[in-house]
């Protein structure tokens, strides 16, 4: 919050107001300071749930930036990877499906 708040629930209580001959009617301010009071306190509780769900979004927020760099980190070393095990892995890959043509064009021509 950018600064202090003057009042707060316990300091709206306390309050004393001087009787004066042509005061307010005392009754009648105690109940606008009970809805004070009740708007301070839901206020109160409303700042402590914003505050408390932030709280739970930056950490939320700090672990997926991890994992995000975990991944550019990972993305990153198989885009720098050698290119030759890379193409022979892709020879590896051409060979197997070779054999595999072959098995199946020997066993559907018996």
């Amino acid at each position: 919050m950018a600064g202090k708040l003057n009042l707060d629930p316990q300091t709206i209580v306390d309050k004393e107001f001087d009787i004066d001959f042509k005061g307010y009617n005392p009754d009648q301010v105690d109940q606008l300071l009970d809805l004070v009071i009740q708007d301070y306190q839901t206020y109160e509780r409303r700042l402590n749930d914003l505050d408390r769900k932030l709280t739970e979004m930056e950490k939320t927020n700090a672990s997926l930036r991890a994992k995000l760099i975990e991944i550019e980190g990972r993305a990153r070393a198989q885009d720098d990877a050698d290119p030759i095990l890379t193409a022979g892995s892709n020879v590896d890959i051409l060979k197997r499906l070779s054999r595999l043509e072959k098995q199946v064009f020997e066993n559907s021509s018996k």
